[in-house]
């Protein structure tokens, strides 16, 4: 019985150079690109976890576009061994996607050798993504409140609210109505832009004074993407 033991090299298509410089640009520019994350990150959800993903999904796309090359047959078969995978992690900012996506186009670039456009793309997508956070590109500096009113039940005290906020805001709306302590009392929610000069204390006074003494809450510090 003769085993035939002869294996068959496949990857005469590129040369030890080819795969080093590969890994290595997709290594260098992915560490850039979460360099940059980690700079232009404001809020408190950042995660060293989800940085050095990044770092992975470009060195690991890189090895995938080297193995597919110019081969059909084996891409479609990576295409449907990679459709397995499932992930759950939900994102957290919707600029999260954004920066996968240019880590993973900068692993294609670089494992299809395009180690120019690769590079070139990662320094200006970088680039442009610093001068959004230094100049705070496309902010919208709405600041608002969230009042919150307490009123009996059984009573409509909308057109009192409404007056006083009429006089105290330049505009409200209403965000929610609820029950609280079985039933007895009603909880509303307005988001609302006080006017200039007017003090917070001086809406809830007046309101107090339109819902017989009831308990009255306004929250400040809040913009228009936390609503």
């Amino acid at each position: 019985m003769n085993l035939d033991l002869d294996l068959q090299e496949l990857s005469g298509t590129f040369s030890v150079a080819d795969v080093v410089a590969a890994m290595a640009l997709s290594f260098i520019l992915s560490t850039v690109i979460g360099y940059v994350y980690r700079y232009t990150h404001r809020n408190v959800s950042y995660s060293q976890s989800y940085v050095q993903t990044l770092v992975i999904v470009g060195m690991v796309v890189a090895l995938i576009m080297l193995v597919v090359g110019s081969n059909l047959a084996r891409a479609f078969s990576l295409v449907g061994a990679l459709s397995v995978i499932r992930f759950r992690n939900a994102i957290k900012e919707t600029r999260d996607v954004g920066f996968v996506f240019l880590a993973m186009a900068i692993g294609m670039a670089c494992g299809a050798r395009f180690y120019t456009l690769a590079a070139v793309g990662a320094v200006v997508i970088c680039v442009v993504v610093v001068l959004m956070h230094k100049f705070d590109w496309f902010a919208l500096d709405v600041q608002r409140q969230v009042v919150k009113v307490q009123v009996p039940a059984g009573e409509d005290h909308t057109p009192q609210i409404r007056d006083v906020l009429i006089t105290y805001t330049s505009e409200f709306e209403l965000v929610s109505t609820e029950t609280i302590r079985g039933g007895a009392l009603n909880e509303v929610f307005y988001t609302v832009r006080l006017k200039k000069g007017t003090e917070p204390g001086a809406l809830v006074s007046a309101l107090q004074a339109r819902t017989s003494g009831q308990r009255v809450t306004v929250l400040t510090g809040y913009d228009s993407t936390d609503l």
